[in-house]
């Protein structure tokens, strides 16, 4: 029948092309990611592509898809603690991810999450939180408030905007600040005291996290 798509007999399925594709960007750029250039890096026409992906949003809906799941699939699918710990739990597996994937920074902190199995996930990250008794607005607002900050932070942390290569400070540039003039920044930057970006990042996320459970808190008080 003219027109009719057959299956390709290539060993390819839509999981192996998305995790070639976070490893093509990881190595070559997100800018430098295209259908025919993953292709050859599978060893396959890059048409051969479409039967799984259908277009390069689609590719992109499923990458994000895969850092979710990479992040967050077993914390939210078996949560173990009260839901402070798993989505501080989260946090850190997501951090852990973007920094081994930072060109991918970008993409997750604009592109929504849009496949069945993304969408999915983080309905099931909302009934943790709601089966522990959080509400529906709060657990909205506890999870995008942590993966703002974490993809915020995680930026810092990389040192650089992905595509805007060259942009970045450089570090030398602070290490020999006048003294009289920045009493205060000399001594950060001589010291490394407040520089310490992990613990920052563990010390800010615990706050952030009891600052929510504590309003939550009273928020139950006033109601009972």
């Amino acid at each position: 029948m003219p027109g009719r798509r057959t299956r390709p007999r290539t060993g390819l399925t839509r999981e192996k092309i998305i995790d070639a594709a976070l490893a093509y960007v990881d190595e070559h750029g997100l800018t430098a990611l295209s259908n025919r250039k993953l292709g050859a890096a599978l060893g396959v026409e890059g048409m051969t592509l479409y039967y799984y992906v259908p277009s390069k949003a689609a590719l992109l809906d499923g990458m994000v898809e895969r850092l979710l799941e990479l992040s967050a699939g077993d914390l939210f699918a078996e949560p173990s603690g009260p839901w402070t710990d798993v989505v501080r739990e989260f946090a850190v597996a997501l951090r852990r991810m973007l920094l081994d994937h930072p060109a991918m920074l970008t993409v997750l902190a604009t592109r929504p999450a849009a496949t069945p199995a993304a969408l999915a996930l983080l309905e099931r990250g909302i009934a943790v939180l709601r089966e522990d008794g959080v509400p529906l607005a709060d657990g909205l607002n506890v999870l995008n408030s942590v993966v703002r900050w974490t993809l915020g932070h995680t930026l810092g942390e990389v040192g650089e905007t992905p595509h805007h290569e060259g942009t970045e400070p450089r570090p030398e540039q602070f290490a020999a600040l006048d003294r009289d003039t920045y009493p205060h920044l000399a001594q950060a930057f001589a010291t490394g005291e407040g520089l310490d970006s992990e613990q920052c990042f563990h010390r800010t996320l615990r706050i952030l996290l009891a600052g929510y459970a504590a309003e939550l808190e009273l928020a139950k008080g006033a109601g009972s």
